[in-house]
């Protein structure tokens, strides 16, 4: 098949779980023989959208990317307090949201325009940014499109603005029961869907001696894992602040450890390590050396690193007022659900001392992930999928908001 991919960003260096998810589909559906396309922006970081990446095509891993300027960076500062305001606004309110938010690419219209009827599918990753907002009606008009909005149960997703983007797709792609769930509840949509889930490399083994040379601060201690952005809306505070008060509470050389890119830094603590962001292989040693690994977000609609932790065995904790990571827990056995402190401490008293424990949660992990996850079963989905939307009939789509 011809594919096309838009997405809000692209690239190895890229960190964000809607990107990667982009990023492995296309590159091993290129592997698998499909003429694989992307047409992105050239920005490295979502907090401005500044360009970064030369603009035009380059082929990446067997894939043909193209990276269109930004109109102007982000202005947080501007953001911030329309982010904050736009639940039950005006429209106008959240047009000037979606205006600001961005990221704004002048040329990706006319570009959809000229393109986006040579492709068989063209698949659109996330629901929340300007470049679905804008493309997908544009693009459904010439070409059939499947939606993966990679969505959790946040404000801006009932916001009236968005009532066209879950109209027009030819079809849905999701990542989890929940997300599916919440989608179709929020949209009242017939099209067709599938969970198609993403996949992840079953024979990676980390190094956890490799990492505790490469920091050692570390020492023998045993430590919790969480890899992730350091960001509130992540639950990075919060695992912050109940890590701190268990070890108040507990004492001990427990360590926690947080790889990830610093978006509201920590305070320094000596049984705190944060790494900032790191390379893959590093990311990989990490996991292999912790005792636990811990995924504290309110808001996810999958989770792909908690499956790369359960595929090196490793037991997990997960924030319970996430229904995608309750979901997971439930499904798998791998992980220890909390919902507050009381039920952090109770889940770190019952799984530290326990290696026992540990090992069996790591071990029913890693079997859920070799029954939902396996890399070819997840790609034979998505392609039944895209010769479903292809079959779909194609309707015009009247013009929306601001596009060029």
């Amino acid at each position: 098949m011809r594919l096309l991919f838009v997405v809000q960003r692209y690239g190895p260096d890229v960190a964000g779980g809607a990107e990667q998810a982009c990023r492995s589909l296309a590159t091993r559906l290129a592997a698998r023989g499909h003429d694989v396309e992307v047409v992105t922006s050239r920005a490295r970081s979502y907090v401005d959208w500044a360009d970064a990446f030369p603009g035009g095509a380059t082929v990446e891993e067997g894939v043909t990317v193209h990276r269109l300027g930004v109109d102007r960076p982000r202005d947080p500062r501007l953001f911030g307090p329309l982010n904050g305001r736009v639940a039950g606004s005006p429209l106008f309110v959240q047009l000037e949201w979606m205006r600001s938010q961005g990221p704004n690419l002048p040329e990706l219209v006319p570009w959809l325009e000229a393109h986006a009827g040579s492709f068989q599918t063209v698949v659109f990753v996330t629901y929340l940014y300007a470049t679905t907002w804008v493309g997908l009606p544009v693009a459904a008009g010439l070409a059939p499109t499947v939606l993966l909005p990679a969505a959790h149960d946040e404000p801006p997703l009932w916001l009236p603005l968005f009532d066209l983007t879950f109209r027009v797709p030819s079809a849905f792609a999701f990542l989890t029961e929940e997300e599916q769930a919440l989608v179709l509840r929020r949209a009242h949509t017939r099209q067709p869907s599938a969970v198609i889930g993403l996949g992840t490399d079953l024979d990676v083994r980390g190094d956890g001696d490799r990492f505790r040379a490469a920091h050692p601060e570390l020492g023998d201690r045993p430590y919790l894992l969480y890899v992730g952005r350091l960001d509130p809306g992540k639950g990075s505070d919060e695992l912050y602040d109940f890590f701190v008060t268990y070890k108040a509470r507990r004492g001990g050389p427990l360590v926690l450890v947080v790889v990830g890119d610093p978006v509201k830094p920590l305070a320094p603590r000596p049984d705190v390590l944060t790494t900032g962001w790191v390379s893959e292989d590093e990311k990989v040693d990490a996991i292999a050396g912790c005792d636990a690994f811990v995924m504290p977000s309110y808001f996810e609609s999958f989770s792909l690193v908690l499956v790369e932790a359960w595929a090196q065995r490793r037991a997990a904790l997960v924030n319970g007022r996430c229904e995608v990571l309750l979901g997971q827990a439930q499904r798998s056995g791998g992980a220890v659900p909390y919902r507050g402190y009381a039920e952090f401490e109770a889940a770190l008293d019952l799984l530290m001392p326990d290696a026992e424990l540990r090992r069996a949660l790591g071990e029913r992990g890693r079997a859920y992930v070799e029954r939902r996850y396996r890399w070819d079963d997840v790609l034979a989905h998505a392609e039944r999928l895209f010769a479903t939307a292809v079959h779909r009939q194609r309707q015009p789509v009247p013009a929306i908001g601001w596009r060029r």
